[in-house]
């Protein structure tokens, strides 16, 4: 059994939806190697930094992701494996890239009560200060519009002596 702590920087961006671990960025790997009869059993973490875009308010946001892998990287032998020893080595960029991009959010927010942006003007809703705009009137109806509700006299509205 082997212990390893290591961070390596990539070579490619990790991710294609609104955020992405960029190029260049260092994943820190902490990973257990233990010998079984079947092969060598990979278990770990993996920690990187995510960055992009809100999608809601398109703000940039950038977060830690951290996830666990394990898998079996089988000896080469009769049985096709998705991960097999190749001359005494495991190959964990997939195993790794894999985990990290799965765990991407594919709805990224800013924070959980993000308002976004206002449908008709694009300004973000939380930055505005005015009211909202009313919802334009039916034409049907735009005509009413200009009329007053006078107050209804009943009983209770009459002048008192």
């Amino acid at each position: 059994m082997r212990e390893l702590e290591f961070d390596v920087d990539l070579a490619d961006r990790w991710g294609e939806a609104l955020v992405s671990v960029p190029a260049d960025s260092p994943v820190a790997i902490d990973v257990r190697l233990e010998s079984v009869h079947e092969g060598i059993l990979v278990t770990g973490t993996a920690a990187a930094t995510y960055e992009g875009e809100c999608g809601r308010c398109l703000t940039p946001i950038s977060e830690r992701v951290e996830v666990e892998f394990q898998e079996l990287f089988a000896y080469p032998g009769e049985e096709a494996n998705d991960f097999e020893v190749q001359d005494d080595h495991v190959d964990l960029e997939t195993l790794v890239r894999d985990a990290i991009v799965l765990s991407l959010p594919f709805q990224p927010v800013c924070r959980p009560d993000c308002p976004g942006l206002d449908p008709i003007t694009g300004e973000r809703l939380d930055e505005r200060a005015v009211p909202e705009p009313q919802e334009p009137l039916d034409p049907r109806w735009a005509a009413l519009a200009d009329f007053q509700a006078e107050p209804a006299a009943g009983p209770e509205d009459e002048p008192t002596r």
